[in-house]
């Protein structure tokens, strides 16, 4: 039996790509966020049809009110994320982004009708905590930010629930196509007010963008689909390595080491969380059932 299973090398593989793609995001401040998810989105789009004819797979899917609730969530978690990568450190907007999980949890409970152990909400305040202490002691960090990287990470929280209850039931694809189905009508609109005309080889960061992203969504939509969320959520946060070293080879960004410990307080937070809570649950399960 391999040590490492499939779903989560697609999980190591997707958190890599998500680190460039955000590495071009920075490389772009001087072009709105909401142009670059226009861009990313054309390309996602173009790739993502190209693909599913390839495959003979039908565009539209079947669950449809479910898959533009998935498009919608992720193009706001998108915008969001984008503005705060061009606003604060790379580690740290990948940090705030984050703490999705969570917001999982929490839209399981109601949504998915899942159990919340009281433990849990104890590891979501470390992981809150965590953030006040990052903002304290950072003073690239506002509370703007925070409340958009919250926001965000709320966002994309209720999208991994749509790809979780659409798990089984539509091609990978499918589920990456309908976000700039959704998002492409919604931001060409705003483009009509604030564009701003990419130059030289502003072109190649946005195509990249696109690339990335794309290959990235397919494989993080395959690890969700392949392995337990728990796990896959739990392997994601290699990202955070990724987005410190880009980050400082590229930007020459640092950090003190009481913001270093805030992230690692919101990373104990979630990681706790989307590994221990699993097995708690399993245990008392037992216990009932014994």
């Amino acid at each position: 039996m391999p040590i490492i299973s499939r779903g989560i090398k697609w999980m190591f593989a997707a958190s890599f790509l998500f680190a460039l793609m955000n590495l071009c995001v920075k490389r772009l401040p001087h072009i709105p966020a909401i142009e670059i998810v226009f861009f990313r989105s054309v390309v996602t789009l173009l790739m993502s049809v190209w693909a599913l004819r390839r495959a003979s797979v039908p565009i539209l899917g079947n669950n449809r009110k479910v898959l533009v609730l998935r498009g919608l969530f992720g193009a706001i978690a998108l915008l969001l994320f984008f503005m705060l990568l061009q606003r604060i450190p790379l580690a740290s907007a990948a940090v705030l982004h984050f703490i999705a999980p969570i917001f999982t949890a929490l839209m399981a409970a109601v949504v998915l009708k899942e159990r919340l152990l009281p433990l849990q909400f104890a590891f979501m305040l470390l992981s809150f905590a965590g953030i006040l202490v990052m903002k304290s002691f950072d003073w690239r960090i506002g509370w703007l930010d925070v409340s958009m990287g919250v926001l965000s990470a709320f966002c994309a929280g209720c999208a991994y629930n749509c790809i979780r209850y659409l798990k089984g039931s539509e091609h990978p694809v499918v589920i990456v196509l309908y976000f700039p189905l959704v998002t492409v009508p919604l931001t060409i609109v705003w483009l009509f007010f604030d564009w701003v005309m990419p130059q030289g080889y502003d072109w190649l960061w946005l195509l990249a963008i696109g690339v990335l992203t794309q290959w990235a969504q397919v494989l993080m939509t395959k690890a969700y689909q392949a392995e337990s969320a728990a796990k896959v959520a739990a392997a994601s946060y290699i990202g955070i390595v990724y987005a410190l070293g880009l980050g400082y080879v590229f930007f020459h960004e640092t950090f003190t080491w009481q913001t270093l410990a805030g992230m690692l307080l919101v990373l104990a937070g979630v990681i706790l969380n989307v590994v221990l809570t699993p097995a708690l649950k399993k245990k008392q399960q037992k216990e009932v059932t014994s």
